[in-house]
């Protein structure tokens, strides 16, 4: 520990000017749940409730499952609140999202994400809201309310899960690599949203 410490120090001193490191409380197997808000230029925020990104791979998100399945209404509730006011606090304008650790009933802040994130569609998904859309009104100086988001009318049906797929080399340690795309097939079917695209380098 001592030796991580000073490592710590050393890394914080190059690339910040300062040596200065906290401790973190250590959260064995935690939940990572992430809130979705929309804050306007205007003092008013809402909460689109959470994601659970617990699964994720070389922590890269792999399942995104919208809203936490097995989460407590009323810790639901205040993780959703807390998120409202730290975003209320610091003046925040734009969509964003919150993202807590939870563990033994307790949830502890990590970081703020400034933007809509590639997760974002479950959210939309149940709660009929299109995010980026709401993005652009805020930006032009609309309220909250009058683009017709209002946290009492806002509400959750049903589950969504968003799936990345990423490529690996299994003769390579697993690190991530890529290849030569050779068919790809839609997923499609009753409640199917798919968002994608590839990108090819050189003659096909």
């Amino acid at each position: 520990l001592d030796a991580a410490y000073e490592s710590a120090r050393r890394e914080a001193q190059q690339a910040f000017g300062t040596d200065e490191v906290f401790v973190e409380k250590l959260l064995e197997q935690p939940k990572h749940i992430e809130v979705q808000i929309l804050a306007d230029g205007h003092g008013d925020v809402t909460h689109l409730y959470e994601r659970d990104c617990s699964i994720q791979r070389r922590h890269q998100k792999v399942l995104e499952i919208a809203p936490a399945p097995g989460l407590d209404p009323s810790l639901r509730r205040e993780l959703c609140e807390t998120a409202v006011r730290f975003a209320r606090h610091v003046g925040y304008q734009n969509a964003g999202t919150v993202e807590f650790l939870l563990a033994d009933g307790r949830f502890y802040f990590i970081e703020m994400n400034p933007r809509i994130q590639v997760e974002h569609t479950v959210t939309e998904e149940v709660t009929g809201i299109d995010l980026v859309q709401s993005q652009i009104r805020i930006a032009q100086g609309e309220r909250l309310g009058e683009i017709g988001i209002v946290q009492s009318q806002i509400e959750t049906r049903g589950f969504a899960i968003q799936c990345r797929i990423t490529t690996e080399n299994p003769e390579n340690r697993f690190l991530p690599d890529f290849g030569q795309l050779i068919s790809y097939r839609s997923p499609g079917g009753l409640g199917v949203r798919l968002d994608a695209g590839s990108a090819f380098a050189g003659a096909l």
